[in-house]
């Protein structure tokens, strides 16, 4: 199917059985948050939200809740693009299998922008942001803002729309100081595109123009969040995958509008310009806080005729940003491999908030001969891993090599590894670098620190379920849970200080197999699943603060120890947790009573409020 409208999403998903409507009045603030996690949680269908209060404008979510759903998207344009991205990751494929890619030609046709010379022709109207459908998440957000925004820059230097960038970054609409239909907050890191873009306007003295597109096609979402190839930009990819050639104009202040989209929303950034913007949920499963980000002078605003407002919901993993996450890998299938020389897999951990934790494995071929093997090319690919893209954001690399599982496999990966593992050889900081904006666990915004874990020969341990008896009878150990072989959760006293706790076990025998100790704050809650051990051990914890050691020392200003101790209590500093407003996920459960639109899927949902 080609669309050329989210209305045209909505008729085939429903058609199709994959979208139900909720005619009932439904509030922005929290209401239509909630009922989306469920129904993600759920595995439930799109939900389309034919009446918003507060807006004229009817609003979607959940489009792409399931893997099987966005292929169903996508199902025309799928395999044509992934030719075409196999062609520009590995020419020599084009030559050994030419027949495959005869279509690719084809499929390439639509990848070049078509500029209308003016908007007189298109269906767009002015309005006003306060017309929006302003849709508040969480309990504690500063307020509304743009969860599927399309945000478009152009490049100052080479201006035009082939050498335009256009991401997802957060748009706040209202609440904390915004002039409500005057200006918006924009919030991404400085090395994005649109970073990238604001650094080279002010070097030249000019505010830099900004267009933020809103629905359409659905390829045109996913290409915001695509991490493409060096030289292919985000509207080629767009057309690629939309089937359909991105269609766009130029409105009287010299603003892009996508043609294509249901809404669009231009202004400028003034550099010397910017304003609180936050808090707000996000996809670590915490609040991200109030900061001083840019602000964008809105100018106009567009609607298209029966445009519909696209949202998701962002929050603990896994969520619908993991399927973004799974059509990516689907799409750019061995990418990474060809740009970083040696890797075979990199698994961004997606229970772990994606940049936390990355799992690798890579050849280690430096010195075959040798008669112990020891990690040495692996050093130098994880290395290559962190100057790569958003691989840069990782906090914690584990990486090894050989016969080893596949780093999807989460716990045989970890346990490979802890067998393997020198704990007193294998672990190589990065201090005082920077880390993904929504993290703030080293307290200073920006800033942390990285580790990358290698593994690499024979087993050098046998790992084991037991807790050892010195650290179960502890009188500090409150409380022990076995995670799997190899790794315990720990609860201590109030107040109990890490480094002293590991110091305390030093002299202690008996702890050779079980490697690596987490201290958390909910040891059961920690220990029911790998799931959870990735969220609260690698959301929760900076390494350079929070690694400790029995038996630890530097030697050559290379730390190293006999057992890890993460540290991963909850810290005056943390970001809070997000958790569901109580009164609203009482009043939501009348869409799932005997006669709702939700009552089908009511068996599936959580209707308690979780803790």
């Amino acid at each position: 199917m080609i669309y050329r409208s989210t209305q045209e999403v909505i008729h085939d998903l429903e058609h199709h059985g994959h979208l139900v409507r909720i005619q009932e009045e439904v509030d922005p603030h929290l209401e239509m948050a909630s009922l989306h996690l469920k129904m993600y949680e759920a595995g439930g269908p799109a939900l389309y939200f034919e009446n918003v209060k507060g807006s004229s404008y009817p609003a979607v979510s959940n489009l792409f809740g399931t893997i099987e759903r966005s292929e169903f998207i996508f199902r025309r344009t799928l395999e044509p693009v992934k030719n075409v991205m196999e062609v520009r990751n590995d020419p020599a494929a084009a030559m050994k299998k030419p027949w495959r890619h005869v279509g690719s030609g084809l499929a390439a046709l639509n990848a070049l922008p078509f500029r209308r010379r003016s908007m007189e022709a298109s269906d767009m109207k002015e309005i006003q942001v306060e017309d929006l459908p302003l849709i508040q998440h969480w309990p504690d957000d500063g307020g509304a803002f743009i969860t599927l925004p399309q945000v478009y820059t152009e490049d100052p230097d080479k201006p035009g729309v082939m050498n335009a960038n256009v991401g997802m970054y957060r748009v706040q609409l209202s609440g904390n100081e915004f002039d409500l239909n005057k200006e918006a907050g924009m919030h991404y890191q400085i090395h994005r595109g649109i970073g990238v873009h604001q650094s080279k306007a002010k070097a030249a003295g000019k505010p830099l123009k900004v267009s933020i597109f809103v629905g359409g096609p659905p390829a045109h979402t996913l290409a915001a969040v695509m991490p493409l190839p060096e030289g292919l930009s985000e509207l080629t990819f767009a057309g690629l995958l939309a089937g359909r050639r991105f269609r766009y104009t130029y409105d009287e202040h010299g603003s892009a509008v996508s043609l294509d989209a249901d809404f669009v929303i231009t202004g400028e950034i003034y550099h010397d310009e910017v304003k609180p913007e936050g808090p707000f949920g996000d996809h670590l499963g915490y609040y991200s806080l109030t900061h001083d980000f840019p602000v964008l002078r809105i100018d106009k605003v567009y609607a298209r005729e029966n445009a519909v407002w696209p949202f998701t919901v962002v929050g603990r993993p896994p969520q619908e940003d993991t399927t973004f996450g799974a059509m990516i890998h689907e799409l750019t299938g061995g990418a990474v491999k060809q740009e970083i020389p040696g890797v075979k897999e990199v698994h961004a951990v997606d229970a772990a908030g994606v940049h936390p934790l990355l799992l690798a494995v890579g050849s280690e071929r430096y010195t075959p001969y040798a008669e112990t093997q020891k990690p040495a090319e692996l050093l130098t690919i994880a290395h290559r891993i962190l100057g790569t893209g958003q691989l840069s954001l990782a906090k914690y690399v584990w990486i090894t090599g050989g016969d080893c599982p596949s780093a999807d496999d989460e716990e045989a990966f970890f346990q490979y590894m802890l067998e393997r593992m020198d704990l007193r050889r294998d672990l190589h900081f990065h201090t005082n670098t920077t880390i993904d904006t929504l993290d703030y666990t080293s307290g200073t915004l920006n800033e942390g620190s990285k580790v990358v874990l290698a593994a690499y020969g024979s087993r050098k341990r046998e790992l084991q379920k037991e807790i050892p008896a010195a650290v179960q009878e502890h009188d500090q150990v409150l409380k022990a849970e076995t995670v799997m072989p190899g790794i315990a959760a720990l609860e201590l006293q109030d107040g109990a200080d890490a480094s002293a706790f590991a110091a305390s076990l030093s002299d202690h025998s008996g702890l050779d197999g079980m490697p690596l100790l987490i201290l958390t704050d909910d040891a059961a809650f920690t220990a029911a699943s790998i799931d959870n051990f990735v969220w609260t051990t690698f959301t929760r914890s900076n390494p350079s603060q929070d690694m400790h050691g029995t038996n630890a020392g530097t030697r050559d200003k290379h730390w190293g120890c006999d057992q890890m101790i993460i540290d991963a209590r909850r810290k005056a500093h943390h970001a809070p947790p997000l958790i569901p407003d109580r009164e609203t996920e009482e009043k939501v459960k009348r869409f799932f009573d005997d006669g709702g639109p939700l009552a089908p899927w009511k068996k599936d949902v959580q209707l308690e409020e979780r803790s």
